[in-house]
């Protein structure tokens, strides 16, 4: 699937070691601003991971621009009506802002489907609430606290 030069390829049971250490070093930034030793995808051990590729309802996808991997997201599709999920997505840190989410976002939707989705975030990332807001996702009222820095926000797209 490819939009604006960016596409979605699956990854493999073999990619997942990847897949993981990308995650890793996408969200430490994160994990070291807010302190979230429990949630944070940076936390997360490669089992963790790794379970979640085997559930049959998830895939998980290399974001690619070109001929350069600039980042991964899951997405979670039960096929029974219930909503999909994209959970996590991310962008490595040296190809943020370049309109790579967006175009991710976009892509797993041909794949999937575009309609009822949901997705949350941390309320305190500014640019995560505008991307998400900007392709068409609403904040749906459920905010949880996480710690006294951060708080999850959840997002739905009909």
């Amino acid at each position: 699937m490819s939009l604006n030069n960016v596409e979605l390829i699956p990854a493999a049971e073999d990619d997942m070691r990847t897949i993981w250490e990308m995650q890793v070093r996408a969200f430490s930034g994160l994990l070291y601003k807010y302190q979230d030793y429990e949630m944070s995808p940076a936390a997360e051990s490669f089992e963790k991971v790794m379970a979640r590729y085997r559930q049959p309802w998830t895939k998980y996808y290399f974001i690619v621009a070109g001929d350069e991997t600039v980042g991964a997201l899951r997405v979670v599709d039960k096929k029974d009506g219930s909503r999909k999920r994209i959970s996590p997505m991310w962008i490595m840190p040296e190809h943020r802002n370049k309109g790579y989410a967006q175009a991710a976002i976009t892509a797993a939707e041909q794949i999937h489907g575009s309609d009822h989705w949901c997705l949350d975030t941390i309320l305190q990332e500014k640019g995560n609430l505008h991307l998400y807001e900007k392709m068409g996702y609403h904040q749906t009222g459920q905010i949880e606290k996480i710690n006294n820095r951060m708080d999850i926000v959840y997002y739905e797209k009909d």
